[in-house]
Parts: structure tokens; sequence; C-alpha cells
């Protein structure tokens, strides 16, 4: 083989490597998607995460101590306001509460006796008191003697003794029937103590007794979580903190259902700020409470904080930055140009700006494609 043929096969090859080149690595490395803006509404929003919580929490416990005989209830369960939730033992309360009732049925008896008694000594005197005038007018007329006038006042008066003593153990038996009363009243109320009730319409979120332990007064046993009060505590930057209302909607995404939204409300801002990682905290309302719920459990908020109505959008990932400077990557004459863009707002998808117009065509970069430099050739 001539020298020629030699130098001729290897330019050949060497063409064939650098068409081969050319068509299979740099015309796919510079070719690239590309995207126009699009008019439309976009809602701004303010991201932060948190935790479901809620503002009432009920805690339920004896109000006295004692050893628990029965919870009716447990972890999960939905009560109403009033249902039974836990009896604990009252020990000898019943009985005390017996005794007390029986001293006001005698007291009672007492007094109906001392009242009998008192009529059948109003109706003796009134005989008494008969005798005694007749045998007095009887005397003036010595018509009878001293003796038996002294007989008849003697006799009414021992009627009249005997008709204050019965109307004091009259008044007696009814300053004890008042004491045996507010006795009663005072263990019916420290025996209602022994029986739990739901304070509100709720959902019980944690056990911490069981039946035939003992307790002290105080000591939770229940706790209930009033569902109209049930909230997300989100923590947002305070950078982007100032745009946030009460009254603006929100969307709310739980850790557990991560591909399922909520619709939320911001009901309350709290006036102080987490001073170590300087976030505000946002309570964000459930429109429609998910059931079940779990007290603590991580969740996403995203607050819509403005609407803009009727502005371009390009995908989020259109927007590139240059020394912090946002922009996008132009086509022109086949060149890639960087055209520096204003943000107006953000979504999960998409970006509002402002700065091209409509027939803008916008570069698409990837890690598939050669890195988008100024002036760089490019392929549509």
């Amino acid at each position: 083989m001539t020298r020629a043929v030699k130098y001729g096969l290897i330019l050949l090859a060497i063409a064939a490597g650098s068409m081969l080149f050319y068509q299979k690595i740099y015309i796919p490395k510079t070719t690239y998607k590309t995207v126009l803006p699009k008019r439309g509404d976009m809602d701004t929003q303010v991201f932060g995460v948190g935790n479901v919580d809620a503002n009432n929490i009920y805690i339920i416990n004896a109000q006295t101590g004692g050893k628990i005989l029965q919870i009716m209830s447990d972890e999960g369960h939905w009560v109403k306001k009033g249902d039974l939730l836990v009896k604990v033992d009252p020990v000898d309360l019943p009985k005390l509460l017996e005794e007390a009732e029986i001293s006001v049925q005698k007291a009672s008896l007492e007094r109906d006796a001392s009242t009998e008694e008192l009529k059948s000594l109003k109706a003796q005197k009134t005989l008494a008191l008969i005798t005694f005038k007749r045998y007095e007018r009887l005397q003036k007329q010595a018509f009878a003697s001293k003796a038996e006038y002294d007989k008849t006042k003697a006799d009414l008066d021992v009627i009249k003794a005997q008709m204050k003593a019965t109307n004091a153990r009259i008044e007696a038996a009814g300053i004890e029937i008042a004491r045996a009363k507010k006795n009663v009243e005072a263990l019916k109320e420290k025996l209602s103590r022994y029986m739990i009730y739901a304070p509100v319409d709720g959902y019980i979120i944690s056990r911490e007794a069981e039946a035939e332990q003992s307790v002290l007064p105080t000591q939770p046993i229940l706790r209930i979580v009033d569902p109209e009060t049930v909230w997300v505590k989100a923590y947002i930057d305070e950078r982007l903190g100032g745009s946030v209302r009460t009254g603006q909607e929100a969307t709310i995404v739980l850790r557990s259902q991560p591909y399922r939204s909520y619709k939320g409300i911001v009901k309350r801002i709290e006036p102080q700020s987490d001073r170590v990682t300087l976030e505000k905290i946002v309570d964000v309302a459930f429109k429609t409470l998910p059931k079940p719920f779990s007290i603590n459990e991580q969740a996403e908020v995203h607050l819509v904080t403005s609407r803009l109505k009727n502005i371009l959008k390009v995908p989020a990932n259109a927007v590139v930055y240059q020394k912090l400077i946002p922009g996008v990557w132009v086509e022109r004459n086949g060149k890639a140009h960087f055209e520096k863009v204003k943000v107006l707002a953000r979504d999960k998808t998409s970006v509002a700006l402002s700065g091209i117009d409509e027939n803008t065509v916008i570069l698409i970069g990837s890690a598939k494609e050669k890195a988008l430099k100024e002036g760089m050739s490019v392929h549509l």
C-alpha cells in the first residue's frame, strides 16, 4: 500500500469519525426542547411545615383519688358530650348516702308525728280553755270551789307547755331535715366525682390509665380533642410570613397521605416567632377534618397569599439564575442568549414573570444536553 493511499484512508476515517461525532454526540448535546410563555392566573403561595395540633385538648382526670373500676372508651373513639367515660370506685360513699337519706326520712317522720301531736294538743287546748272559762265564771258566782278552778287552770297550762315543747320538736325536726338534706346533697356531689363524663363532643387521642389502676386527683386518664379546633401549627420563614393574613386559603398535605390534599384556612397568627429558627407560627384549620387524624402528625401547608390574573407563566425549570439574577435562555438566530426577567410569583410547577413576551422561544436545558452558554450554537 502506497503512502498516499494510507494517508487517504486515515483522512477518510477521521472524516467519518467527525461526522459520527457531529451527528451522534454534538447535535444531540446541542438540541434543546423549547417552550413558549402562556397567559393564565396564578395563586402566590407561602410554604410551611408543621404538625397537627388543636386549640382545645381536654385532659380527663379523676377529681378525687381512687381505683378505676371501668374505662368506657378508648383511643381513636369518638364520644358525645355527656357520655360516661370513667367509673372510679366510690368505696363506702353509696352506703353513707343511703344512711343520710334514711336520716332525712326519719326526721321527716318525727316532724310529721309532732305535727299530728300538735293538732291534738290544739284540740285539747280548745276544750281546756272552754272548761277553764266556765269554771272561772262559776268560781266568781260561788258555784265552784277554788280547787276546781285551779285544776282547770293547771290543765290548760299543761297543754300550753306541751304545745310549746311540740313546736320545739317540730322546729328541731325541720332543722334536722335541712341538715340531713345538705348531707345528702354533699354526698351526691362527692359521689358524682367518681363518675366522669365527656365535657364535649370529641375524639379520644390518648388513654393514660387502665382499669384496676389507682389514680391520684388530677392524674390524666384520657385526652379528648375538640374536633372543631383541630389545625396545623405551621412554621413559616419570617421573610415570607409578612404576607400571611387570617382568613387566607390554604392547602394541607399530611405526611400519611402525601397524594391527597385538604382545604384549609388561616385561623390565627401567633404573636411570637420562634427565636431559634426565626419562623412565624401560623395556625391553619381544616375546612373538612380528616377522619381519623393524628395529633402531632407532620404536615405541609401551602398558603395562598394573593391571586395574579392574566400573567405570563413558564415552567419552573425554565428560570435559571446567573449571579443571583433570574432569567431564561432564549434562541436567536441559532444562538443561545440569557434574557433577564422579573419573577412575580411561583407555585409548584410554574413561575410567573415579566420581561419577555408571548412569542419568546425559551430553551429548556437538562443534564443530557450541554450546559447553555451565552452565544453558543443550539439546535431546536
